[in-house]
């Protein structure tokens, strides 16, 4: 009888400790989203249409943080206006202020903190907005130290050129340099973006030699494409890639109607929870 009594007190014990280790577990939900361009003239799919369904999807998803790329000012207004639980930091890619694309960082004010956040652009002179290499365009990365639960982490947010091939992975050795230089400490690290390249590319060799992919890592996960051309084409381009967590419990390419708008972009936002 004692012991049995003793079995089942350590029994009950032991489910305690695993309970407590449950709830103490801290998660971060993350969202990398091409928005699509609001200048772009895109018939029936154009931003005016099609806004709502954004609005819709971060209501429904509700992340911690996530990261767009394509946006313009008025798209992130339009984001914080109907959204005011979320604020962001980013820049204009063509100035360094306002003008042009934002790969801005947009997080819940109420699940976690901002520390500190820049901008850099993916080029020889990262520090100023510059063109680099075969690049079509400006491109830049913008990053932010954050703070949830206590759990420090940083943030990257980008946009690969689709066009110069060594501008994708010079551009890329930019980033993955530029997250040792500002982490000295080793905090946990989030990268999200359009690379513009499928997971077969050659330019993201180096990347996964130092980060995980979510999508080829998570427990729960999808091949879907990401980048749908309203319907028309389809391939796998937006990541989520991420190191210093204990696992990626989850990964989703979001292809859920919203607002019965038949497509949120021209990418489907991609999903992941990490978990500190």
């Amino acid at each position: 009888m004692k012991k049995s009594f003793y079995f089942c007190f350590v029994m009950l014990g032991a489910a305690w400790l695993t309970g407590c280790g449950k709830e103490d577990a801290v998660q971060l939900d993350v969202i990398s989203y091409n928005i699509r361009l609001g200048v772009a003239d895109d018939g029936e799919n154009s931003w005016e249409y099609r806004r709502p369904a954004t609005i819709a999807m971060l209501q429904d998803r509700m992340p911690d943080i996530f990261g767009v790329q394509e946006a313009y000012d008025f798209q992130i207004a339009y984001i914080e206006d109907n959204l005011p639980v979320y604020s962001s930091v980013g820049v204009g890619r063509d100035d360094g202020k306002e003008s042009g694309e934002h790969m801005s960082i947009f997080y819940n004010t109420e699940t976690v903190k901002l520390v500190d956040w820049g901008t850099f652009w993916l080029s020889e002179t990262p520090e100023v907005p510059s063109m680099g290499w075969d690049a079509a365009c400006f491109r830049s990365a913008t990053w932010a130290l954050m703070e949830k639960d206590g759990h420090k982490f940083y943030y990257v947010n980008t946009h690969l050129d689709h066009v110069g091939k060594l501008a994708q992975k010079n551009g890329l050795a930019v980033i993955v340099d530029r997250i040792d230089d500002i982490n000295p400490e080793g905090w946990p690290m989030v990268l999200t973006g359009d690379f513009n390249v499928t997971p077969d590319d050659a330019v993201l060799d180096d990347l996964e030699t130092r980060m995980l992919s979510a999508r080829d890592n998570a427990a729960v996960t999808d091949h879907e494409d990401t980048f749908n051309g309203w319907g028309k084409s389809g391939s796998v381009i937006d990541y989520i890639w991420y190191s210093g967590f204990s696992s990626c419990d989850s990964f989703e390419t979001v292809r859920t109607q919203y607002a019965e708008i038949p497509y949120i972009s021209d990418h489907y936002p991609v999903m992941a929870t990490l978990t500190f």
